[in-house]
């Protein structure tokens, strides 16, 4: 079949109009990618638009990969079974709110990198990738009997920057690489980001929310008469960060820019289901304290765990007023149960198993994550002080994101956004000749989005000040909680109320469904379901529960650890049938 783009999209020579939704298959479990897709189609969507990160896909340079919740051909292969076609953004930087916009940690271990453009390591780094990834989709093109109608080459590319070079770098690798299909670009239809991020006969696109007409005739203005004018991302909601409120978009405005983009272009919604950033998976907004939050319900038109709101309802009116409106059966059956209250089991301190899950890494001076190829987690740094010498007070010179200061094993602060560069006094009851002094870094997730992507290097960035001078000489433990390091938890070495520690609680399922951890009376930290990490919690909300899909769960025992880091804990969670 052949793909067109003219003055509007045409397949075989027939017109198309385009009604899309975003839907990421990195933040919904495979098993309920066929669930999400047929609400889509019944919604009256023809295609479906993901995403594809190169850091869910290539976590360690040169190992990559395809299997489970990464198997981006499986999930082709159910789009194309049920007739969608499909929008693939696989460019380098996707932002999403995704940690890092996609690009894989281990790009800032070279001091010197510079990211989105035609720096020479970045371009090997990327066509190396590329070489692995674009092979695996090329097949799936419409001209190659595929279903893919459309590749992004890069993502609002305006806002960042106007390397051209760069650009044309990535059309000529992908079109090398065998991709025939058209291309697109998106970026918002403001100032000059638009024209920042065109590149050649790629069609422009534009990412907003709101007074259609307005956006569409900037647009027209700009990319000529004879072309389609498409909505990449019709924001029908927004993201939440923590400390926040919950946001929510006005339904009957999506409801009347949605008619005006079914008579004027095309649309995909962005999203139509968000999903959840499972794991360290969540970015974090430029300029911004606290980073995006676990769910990434987004106010979409299915919620994070995949129902149908009023939103899906009154959308799906407004697309059958244009187009005839399939009503497929759904083949999952998905259900939701509250389980109830189960009691903490053991317990243990971090500081009593740190020598047991990480072997000490010396220093003269605080190494960064990146430097130790460590992507996410956290990272903890021991100093020592002489025996003659009494700690006054400490200051961290810098640390990305978020420092817990502990003294002799107590802990002393928490050096977070305005209180990062204060000086922290220590209590006279406190005070001790020669001291340990620990300080656990916490990655929030990197900036996602904004012109400081390369500032993005996580742990103590700088040092310590121990009463009136600079420190040297650190033992460096590297905590990103994987499943190896997890394995080696002793929950014999002791446990101290107050500080970080893991906390473990057996859970007893008949039958598998979905449902939320509750974890009130706990403070900050990650859980993990089976050993999945399922993704960050914290105190101050908006999100209060943490999603468990059914398929993480299994009949007889489960395991839920819990890592907290505040030393607030509860003697007990509760499983709820909803968020």
């Amino acid at each position: 079949m052949t793909f067109e783009i003219r003055d509007t999209f045409y397949l075989d020579g027939e017109p198309l109009q385009i009604i899309s939704g975003s839907f990421h298959y990195f933040r919904t479990v495979p098993q309920y990618w066929r669930d999400r897709l047929e609400k889509l189609k019944n919604m009256g969507c023809n295609t479906v638009e993901t995403y594809i990160p190169w850091n869910f896909h290539e976590p360690k340079r040169g190992e990559y990969l395809w299997d489970g919740m990464r198997d981006i051909c499986r999930f082709l292969d159910i789009t194309k079974e049920l007739g969608l076609y499909v929008i693939l953004r696989p460019s380098p930087y996707i932002c999403a709110e995704w940690e890092f916009g996609g690009l894989p940690a281990w790009l800032l271990k070279d001091p010197d990198m510079q990211l989105r453009c035609s720096y020479g390591p970045y371009l090997a780094a990327v066509r190396e990738y590329y070489e692995v990834l674009i092979p695996k989709l090329a097949p799936y093109q419409i001209s190659q009997g595929g279903n893919v109608i459309l590749f992004q080459i890069e993502n609002e590319y305006g806002y960042y920057g106007n390397d051209r070079a760069y650009m044309e770098f990535l059309y000529d690798t992908m079109r090398a690489l065998g991709i025939t299909v058209p291309f697109v670009t998106s970026d918002g239809p403001w100032g000059k980001a638009f024209e920042n991020g065109m590149v050649r006969d790629a069609l422009p696109t534009g990412n907003f929310g709101s007074n259609v007409e307005g956006q569409f005739q900037v647009m027209r203005e700009k990319i000529g008469e004879n072309r389609p004018l498409m909505c990449m991302e019709f924001w029908v909601g927004w993201f939440d960060a923590w400390g926040e409120e919950h946001h929510a978009s006005d339904l009957e405005q999506n409801k009347r820019d949605l008619d005006a983009i079914c008579r004027l272009g095309h649309c995909n919604f962005y999203m139509f289901e968000g999903g959840t950033n499972f794991g360290f998976m969540n970015g974090k907004n430029w300029g911004a304290k606290t980073a995006d939050i676990t769910s990434y319900d987004y106010d979409g038109i299915l919620t994070q765990d995949g129902r149908i709101t009023p939103k899906y309802r009154a959308f799906r009116e407004v697309i059958g007023r244009y187009h005839p409106l399939p009503n497929i059966p759904l083949s999952s059956t998905i259900t939701q149960k509250t389980y109830g209250f189960f009691r903490i089991g053991r317990k243990v301190s971090l500081l009593s198993v740190l020598d047991k899950i990480s072997s000490p890494i010396h220093a003269l001076n605080p190494v960064t994550m990146e430097k130790l190829d460590q992507a996410y987690g956290y990272i903890l740094y021991r100093a020592r002080t002489r025996q003659e010498e009494v700690v006054d007070f400490i200051r961290v010179d810098g640390a990305s994101d978020r420092a817990q200061g502990y003294l002799n094993g107590r802990l002393l602060f928490t050096a977070f956004g305005d209180t990062m560069w204060e000086q922290f006094d220590v209590p006279e009851e406190m005070k001790a000749f020669g001291a340990t002094v620990d300080v656990l870094v916490e990655n929030m997730g990197r900036v996602n989005f904004g012109q400081v992507l390369e500032d993005q290097r996580k742990g103590l960035t700088k040092g310590l000040r121990i009463n009136d001078h600079r420190h040297f000489g650190y033992d460096i433990y590297t905590l990103p909680l994987d499943e190896e390091q997890l394995g080696k938890l002793d929950f014999d070495a002791g446990y101290q109320e107050g500080g970080a520690a893991f906390y473990e609680c057996c859970v007893q399922v008949d039958a598998p469904a979905d449902t939320f951890l509750d974890l009130t009376g706990f403070g900050k930290g990650v859980a993990f379901v089976n050993g999945f990490n399922i993704g960050r919690f914290w105190e101050i909300g908006p999100q209060k529960r943490l999603y468990i899909p059914a398929p993480l769960l299994k009949s007889g025992t489960n395991t839920i650890l819990i890592f907290e880091t505040e030393g607030k804990a509860a003697g007990e969670i509760a499983l709820f049938d909803r968020e």
